[in-house]
């Protein structure tokens, strides 16, 4: 079958810098402080945070997953890219050999940000992925942008 690849464009009402800064710059505590019941901690297992930086994070209680592990690819600060890639964990079968994400954050006209995301499902071999189920996979952390669209709507000086 090949490699799987989805593509979204997911509008925000917080300007990119903003958006940047909380969904990659400060993630790791981010992420778990606003939303507890999604993403429990992020650890840093080695590296500096930059690329090559391997993370591991641990999902709350009562989601599909317990953990994946993480490789950070990219961090670009002037074009407010991000890339990482999963590369084990509980999201993991016999199927995959890995998922590259790409987010790439521009200004839309209001103001606001759009984050135009890339995920690509990679098989390993000549494993058979279902495109549905890759999907709901992305779908599930394509949500994430909007519950922390709305905590920083609702906290606007948060993240400052």
């Amino acid at each position: 079958m090949g490699v799987v690849t989805l593509e979204k464009e997911i509008t925000v009402a917080i300007p990119p810098a903003k958006t940047f800064k909380v969904f990659v710059l400060e993630s790791d505590t981010a992420i778990p402080s606003i939303l507890p019941q999604a993403v429990k901690t992020v650890e840093i297992i080695e590296g500096n945070g930059g690329p090559g930086t391997i993370k591991k994070v641990t999902f709350g209680e009562g989601g599909d997953f317990k953990y994946m592990k993480s490789k950070v690819e990219v961090v670009d600060k002037d074009t407010l890219t991000q890339c990482y890639s999963v590369i084990g964990g509980d999201p993991w079968s016999d199927l995959l050999e890995k998922i590259s994400y790409e987010n790439k954050i521009v200004a839309s006209p209001d103001g606001g940000s759009i984050i135009k995301c890339t995920s690509k499902f990679f098989p390993k071999g000549n494993a058979e992925l279902d495109k549905e189920k890759a999907k709901a996979r992305a779908e599930k952390t394509w949500q994430i942008f909007k519950a922390v669209e709305a905590y920083l709507l609702a906290n606007p000086d948060a993240y400052n």
